[in-house]
C-alpha cells in the first residue's frame, strides 16, 4: 500500500473558505519556500475565487501572484481550481478564451488543473481537460458530490467512466459541502477504484464535522490523495486539519511520511495571518462545525456569500429563514449541485425569496439563464410551473450551451489596447471586465506615481 499524499490548500480554498480570500501575495511568500520543503503532492495556491479577489479587493495581479510563488515552489506542484467552461468567473466562456486561459496558466507556473462543472455536465469539461493536456499540465476531472432523490453512486461511477474516456490524469470527489458520510466515502471510493485505473483523490469540507472521518474511510477503500489545510486555517468550513491527519496515518501502511516539526513551524505562521484577518464577528460563524448543513447541504463559501447579502439588505436576522428556502429552490431548479456559480444562482434566489416576500416575484437573469439551459443540464427536471412563469413555450437548449458562444479574444485584446501591458491581461479582462479595468487604472496611476487610489470594489461575494 503507498503512502497517502497529501494537497496542501492553505493558499486558496483555506483562507477562500475562512478568510474570504484576503489573504495577500506579501503573506504567502515569507512561509513559500517551508512549504515547498514539506513534501506535499501538491499546492493548492491559485483558481477558484484567488483571482478576483486579487484584483477587486487586494489590487493585486492574480498572474504576478502565480509567477513570484512559481519561483519559490521548487519541488512542488502548483495546482489550480478551474470551474471548466465557467473558468473562473461565472458564466459560460467560449473555447478560445477556455484555451487561451489555461494556456497562459501553465506557462506562469499551474502544473495541475481541477477542472469541475457545477452540473456534473462532462460536455463542460471537455475544452478544458484537451487544452490541460496540450499545455502540458496534468488534467484532474472533478466531481462534484452531492445528495438529491436524483443522485447515487451509479450516477458518479458512468461520470467518472466518462471522464476517464475524456482524458483525465486523475479524479476528484468535490465534497464542498462537507456532506459525505464516512460510509458513503468508503463505499464510494471503493466502487471507483474497482472501475478505474487512475488515481483519486477526495476533496472534503469540516463544516458537518465528519470530513476527517470521511478521509479515514477513504484511505481504507483505497484513495490516492487527501486534500487537507494547515490547522490555524482548517476546520469550520476549512478542509481537515494538515497535521492531524498526518499524525493519525504515522506509523501506520498509509503513513504520508511528512515531518510534523515542518508543519509545527508553518502553523505558527499561519496563526498570525489568521489573528490579522479574523475581525469579523459574523464571519465566526465558518469557524464552528454547523450540522445543519446536512440538512442544507449550502458550503462554507456559500454561508459568507449569504451573510454577506443579508447585512447589506439590513436582514441578518433572516438567515435562519433563508437556509431554509434555499432546498426549495435547490428542488425546483432541479437539485444542482450548491457549488460555484449554481451556490451563487441558488443563494441569490432564496435570498429575493425570503426578502420580498414572495417566491420568483424577482428572478435574476442568471436563474433565467440556467432555466433555459446556457449552464448545461440541470440534474433533474425544473419545476414546470417555474419554467413556465421564465420562458413559457420556448424549447429550452439541449446543445452544449458553448456552441453558441463566437471567438472573442481577438476583440478582447482591441478594448483593451490603451491597458495593455500583457498577454494574460486581456483575459483578466475577458473574466471580470469592471474589476479588471479598476484594477488596470490602479495599476497605471501607481506606474506613473499619481493618486493610485482605489475604491474597494466590495460586494461581499466569497464564491466555492
Amino acid at each position: 500500500m503507498p503512502k497517502i499524499k497529501i494537497t496542501e490548500t492553505v493558499l486558496r480554498d483555506a483562507h477562500q473558505s475562512l478568510l474570504a480570500t484576503r489573504m495577500t501575495t506579501d503573506e504567502m511568500l515569507p512561509i513559500a519556500e517551508k512549504l515547498d520543503s514539506v513534501g506535499y503532492h501538491s499546492i493548492e495556491a491559485w483558481g477558484g475565487a484567488t483571482f478576483d479577489a486579487c484584483m477587486r479587493y487586494l489590487n493585486e495581479d492574480p498572474w504576478e501572484r502565480l509567477r513570484a510563488l512559481k519561483k519559490v515552489f521548487k519541488k512542488t506542484p502548483i495546482q489550480m481550481l478551474l470551474r471548466g467552461q465557467n473558468i473562473l468567473g461565472y458564466k459560460h466562456y467560449p473555447d478560445d478564451i477556455v484555451t487561451e486561459f489555461i494556456m497562459k496558466s501553465v506557462e506562469n507556473g499551474i502544473s495541475i488543473i481541477r477542472i469541475f462543472d457545477a452540473l456534473n455536465d462532462i460536455r463542460n469539461l471537455e475544452t478544458s481537460i484537451t487544452a490541460t493536456k496540450k499545455a502540458g499540465a496534468h488534467a484532474q476531472a472533478a466531481i462534484v458530490y452531492t445528495i438529491s432523490p436524483v443522485h447515487s453512486i451509479k450516477q458518479y461511477l458512468k461520470i467518472s467512466r466518462d471522464l476517464c474516456d475524456m482524458g483525465a490524469d486523475s479524479i476528484c470527489i468535490k465534497d464542498m459541502a462537507g456532506i459525505l458520510t464516512p460510509y458513503n466515502a468508503y463505499n464510494l471510493i471503493k466502487s471507483l477504484k474497482q472501475e478505474i485505473n487512475i488515481p483519486i483523490q477526495l476533496h472534503s469540507h469540516y463544516t458537518s464535522g465528519m470530513a476527517g472521518m470521511a478521509y479515514l474511510k477513504a484511505i481504507e477503500a483505497g484513495v490516492d490523495i487527501i486534500d487537507t489545510a494547515i490547522s490555524p486555517l482548517a476546520l469550520g468550513t476549512s478542509q481537515p486539519a494538515t497535521e492531524t491527519m498526518v499524525t493519525v496515518l504515522k506509523n501506520t501502511q498509509y503513513d504520508t511520511e511528512l515531518d510534523l516539526k515542518v508543519l509545527s513551524e508553518i502553523a505558527e505562521y499561519f496563526k498570525g495571518i489568521k489573528k490579522k484577518h479574523t475581525k469579523d464577528k459574523d464571519m465566526s460563524l465558518l469557524m464552528c462545525i454547523d450540522t445543519d448543513v446536512l440538512n442544507y447541504q449550502i458550503p462554507g463559501g456559500m454561508l459568507s456569500n449569504l451573510i454577506s447579502q443579508l447585512k447589506q439588505q439590513n436582514a441578518l436576522d433572516k438567515f435562519q429563514e433563508v437556509l431554509k428556502e434555499v432546498p426549495s429552490v435547490r428542488k425546483d431548479l432541479g437539485y444542482p449541485p450548491l457549488v460555484t456559480p449554481m451556490s451563487q444562482i441558488v443563494g441569490t434566489q432564496a435570498v429575493l425569496n425570503v426578502i420580498t416576500g414572495e417566491r420568483y416575484k424577482i428572478i435574476p437573469k442568471e436563474v433565467k439563464d440556467y432555466v433555459k439551459g446556457l449552464y448545461g443540464r440541470s440534474p433533474a427536471q425544473i419545476s414546470e410551473k417555474l419554467k413556465d412563469k421564465i420562458i413559457g413555450d420556448d424549447e429550452v437548449i439541449i446543445a452544449r450551451p458553448t456552441d453558441f458562444l463566437y471567438p472573442q479574444l481577438k476583440n478582447i485584446k482591441n478594448e483593451i489596447k490603451e491597458y495593455y501591458e500583457q498577454e494574460e491581461d486581456v483575459l483578466s479582462y475577458a473574466l471580470f471586465p469592471q474589476v479588471a479595468m479598476r484594477y488596470f487604472e490602479y495599476r497605471r496611476a501607481k506606474k506613473y506615481k499619481i493618486d493610485g487610489s482605489l475604491v474597494n470594489m466590495e460586494d461581499k461575494t466569497y464564491p466555492v
